[in-house]
């Protein structure tokens, strides 16, 4: 509880615990701000709301630090929320001390600057997850950044590049056939070229039909490449159409691959391919192929739009594409799904193919009569 009494003339002293049990005592000059002051400390403790004061002179960069130490993160998440935290401009800044215009301010510059606006957005959530772990760690009561505003992002259906088949088609007669088969990989299983490339002969069942995406090969600097599991929530079985199954069994065949546990696409000292190797090869063959600048991962939107097209739902791309969640899948390709009105269109359409077709049929059958 907390508490207030008159220790001299003109001095109040206000004395409360914290929830830790630890006593604290403030000072005022007249006994209305020492009831006040009583007042918010009973609010906030009752509420679950009470930061100790002295949190808030942890600067955001030094609380990173801290609090960075505790999180389960892959090298990759790691070195982007550390990337985040250099350029945060108010990284020198106590956390008592942040306000919404520090925020903005720092927004504005990266807008300015320009950074891209998914640049802009990754680097403010990685700070804000920062933020929100200040005030879960009671170092904060509100959080900044919650509602700041950001640039806005042009739509994905007009970004979102994807290869006509005709073009795949081309593109596939022309490489020779280990990208080929990468190739395939993304565009007909849906993998990223990660997990492409790291795929081993064992992954497949050919019995079952099925390939499990277990691993991928990340970039290091300074590293030949480096083997880890995919992303959170991307391990998965992938259902494998037949053609592919046995183009997968050819060049296991032909190159002799032999055991599970060896490399469908071996480089270097029986590793596999480094992925900028892969990207270099796959920029290469776009080009002498006569083809717009695609990437490599347009192939897996090109996958995601085929079962689409194909009345997949949702969650059946979601699982396919080893996304961690379906709001995921729907933020990305949402655009890409008949909507009420297509639907509508299409069952309209009906209708009068079934009225005007009849009356054809009856008027053919009146003509021979």
């Amino acid at each position: 509880m907390a508490s207030f009494k008159k220790i001299r003339e003109g001095t109040w002293r206000a004395r409360y615990r914290d929830p830790d049990g630890k006593e604290h005592a403030r000072h005022f000059k007249s006994e209305s701000a020492a009831r006040d002051f009583v007042a918010e400390i009973h609010v906030a403790l009752k509420r679950g709301t009470y930061v100790d004061p002295k949190a808030g002179r942890t600067t955001v960069g030094e609380f990173f630090e801290e609090w960075a130490a505790r999180q389960l993160w892959a090298h990759g998440t790691d070195k982007a929320m550390r990337l985040a935290m250099k350029h945060c401009s108010f990284q020198n800044v106590e956390l008592g001390k942040v306000r919404r215009s520090h925020v903005e301010t720092w927004v504005k510059q990266m807008t300015v600057k320009p950074l891209a606006v998914g640049t802009i957005k990754t680097r403010f959530n990685n700070v804000h997850a920062v933020m929100r772990g200040a005030v879960r760690d009671r170092m904060l009561v509100v959080d900044p950044m919650d509602g700041v505003q950001l640039p806005r992002a042009r739509k994905l259906e007009h970004t979102m590049s994807l290869p006509t088949p005709a073009e795949l088609h081309t593109l596939l007669e022309s490489v020779d056939e280990r990208l080929q088969v990468m190739v395939e990989l993304c565009a007909f299983a849906g993998l990223r070229l990660g997990e492409a490339i790291a795929v081993q002969a064992g992954d497949f069942d050919f019995l079952r039909r099925t390939l499990f995406v277990q691993r991928q090969v990340i970039h290091r600097r300074g590293h030949a490449g480096e083997i880890t599991p995919p992303k959170y929530g991307s391990e998965r079985l992938v259902f494998v159409p037949d053609a592919l199954l046995h183009r997968i069994s050819r060049r296991i065949s032909e190159t002799g691959t032999h055991g599970p546990q060896a490399w469908l696409f071996a480089g270097r000292y029986d590793l596999p391919p480094h992925p900028g190797t892969m990207s270099r090869l796959w920029r290469d063959a776009v080009e002498a192929a006569g083809l717009p600048p695609y990437h490599v991962h347009d192939l897996r939107h090109f996958y995601a739009s085929g079962l689409i097209a194909a009345g997949c739902d949702v969650v059946t791309v979601q699982r396919a594409l080893g996304h961690a969640k379906p709001t995921t899948t729907l933020n990305t390709y949402a655009h890409l799904w008949p909507t009420a009105e297509d639907r509508t269109r299409k069952a309209a359409a009906g209708l009068v193919e079934s009225v005007t077709g009849a009356f054809a049929d009856s008027a053919a059958d009146s003509s021979t009569a």
